[in-house]
């Protein structure tokens, strides 16, 4: 078992806020306990919709999903479970050297009603309203602080971090993919998305960011990729100097928009970058496609996301045979085609379709995940560090990094409708568009992949 620290009332204020999902709210430490520089502290939200206790964190068929993870099974909470995930399903599928599945922390209620007081005035109001501090839960997660450098903080010696949301990198290749979305096969899940987000509001413009240039493993691909997600970074990229966020929005809403531009980013990054003003950027984002390239974690991560062999398409079909509910999509679609082409699916072995199942929300962690990379400049003669190490051919420095995945939520089998639903949406809502003539985005992905990048 893991040992017990705890936290007392007095410590609240030396922890500050430092972003949020829909699940948990992030503090950072500013104070200076050796226990706790250089990390952070994972704390559950209660949603305010939800009466609490009724959120049972797994059930039955979920059950079924993980039955060969007695930890996950066994675990008394849904913070815990989701530790147990981290730790014994993503961490050998990333690499544990990528991953920190984080120590748990004992936190009285005192501590927890003083902290939701302190951040009350940074956090977004849309996500107040939608979730308090969950005081009623009696620990949090103790991580390391991935933005930042333990050494770093106690020489007071600048450390830059970039958090990317890499999204899925493949094209689905499923032969359970209807003839009518075959638009799937060419075009990016994330370019529709785009569309669908830019019709809903929730985006003021679309991306140029292509997923596969990410992934693609050549040099030029990623840094165009690197430089889209600058130019738009809507909840796909953020910079942090020192720990504190410098560039990128909070996530959510068309409003989150960069806390700097131009000239300012430029100032920011005089400390860390050795260029002339004007260069400075430009040398961080080749600093980070060079890391990206050379590190060559994108590669675990989309071998993962590629246990999505069926797409929703197919694994929809599965979870209804879990769950031992009359499949809806079979019935929408109607009895010939239905018949024709997902029968196979619904007789196979329950253990077959566990898997298909299981290893859909597996992959889907792996898409929705983010990577957290860290640089910090390396001394002249620094030859003994811990970390792997980059060369900025422009500016001529080395620097020490380190990559790290975050955000590796289990997600609940529940939510295959949801998938399935919003899958339809977009495609539906992207072939409309392509339908409709004169869209800023027809000309820019009329064709498939190959011809537009």
């Amino acid at each position: 078992m893991e040992m017990e620290v705890a936290l007392h009332k007095n410590d609240a204020p030396h922890w500050v806020y430092r972003g949020e999902g829909a699940v948990n709210l992030v503090l950072a430490y500013n104070g200076s306990s050796p226990l706790f520089v250089g990390k952070v502290l994972r704390i559950q939200k209660a949603s305010r919709k939800v009466a609490p206790g009724s959120e049972q964190w797994v059930n039955g068929h979920e059950r079924l999903i993980w039955k060969d993870n007695p930890d996950i099974l066994s675990s008394p909470s849904k913070e815990i479970a989701q530790q147990m995930f981290v730790q014994n399903v993503m961490a050998p599928l990333l690499g544990s050297q990528h991953i920190d599945a984080g120590i748990r922390v004992l936190v009285p209620r005192e501590f927890l009603e003083s902290v939701e007081k302190n951040v009350l005035c940074q956090r977004p109001a849309w996500r107040i309203e939608a979730a308090k501090v969950n005081t009623n839960c009696d620990h949090a997660l103790l991580l390391s602080d991935h933005s930042v450098f333990p050494h770093s903080i106690v020489k007071g010696e600048p450390c830059i971090s970039v958090e990317i949301k890499p999204k899925c990198g493949f094209l689905p290749f499923s032969r359970f993919i209807a003839e009518g979305n075959a638009i799937k096969k060419s075009v990016t899940r994330f370019r529709m998305h785009q569309i669908l987000k830019l019709h809903q509001q929730e985006i003021a413009q679309i991306s140029e960011y292509e997923p596969l240039d990410l992934f693609s493993g050549s040099k030029e691909k990623i840094h165009k990729a690197v430089k889209a997600l600058f130019t738009t970074p809507q909840n796909n990229f953020r910079v942090f100097l020192n720990g504190s966020l410098i560039y990128g929005g909070l996530g959510g809403g068309t409003d989150s928009t960069s806390f700097m531009v131009g000239e300012a980013f430029e100032d920011v990054l005089k400390c860390v970058i050795q260029a002339e003003v004007g260069m400075r950027m430009e040398s961080f984002l080749h600093l980070v496609s060079e890391t990206v390239s050379k590190s060559g974690v994108l590669d675990r991560l989309l071998e993962v996301q590629k246990l999505d062999i069926f797409d929703i398409e197919g694994a929809i079909h599965a979870y209804y045979d879990i769950v031992s509910e009359p499949c809806t999509v079979c019935r929408d679609l109607g009895e010939d085609i239905a018949s024709h082409r997902y029968t196979s699916l619904h007789s196979i072995p329950s253990d077959e379709s566990l898997k298909i199942v299981r290893d859909y929300l597996i992959a889907a962690t792996a898409k929705d995940c983010s990577l957290m990379i860290s640089f910090a400049p390396r001394k002249d003669g620094d030859s003994a560090s811990p970390y792997s190490n980059v060369y900025l051919a422009s500016t001529d420095q080395s620097f020490d990094y380190k990559a790290y995945f975050i955000d590796l939520d289990m997600k609940p089998l529940k939510k295959m409708q949801y998938y399935y639903e919003l899958d339809q949406k977009i495609v539906s809502c992207y072939t409309q568009m392509m339908k409709t003539e004169h869209h800023p985005e027809k000309a820019a992905s009329s064709g498939a992949y190959e011809t537009t990048s």
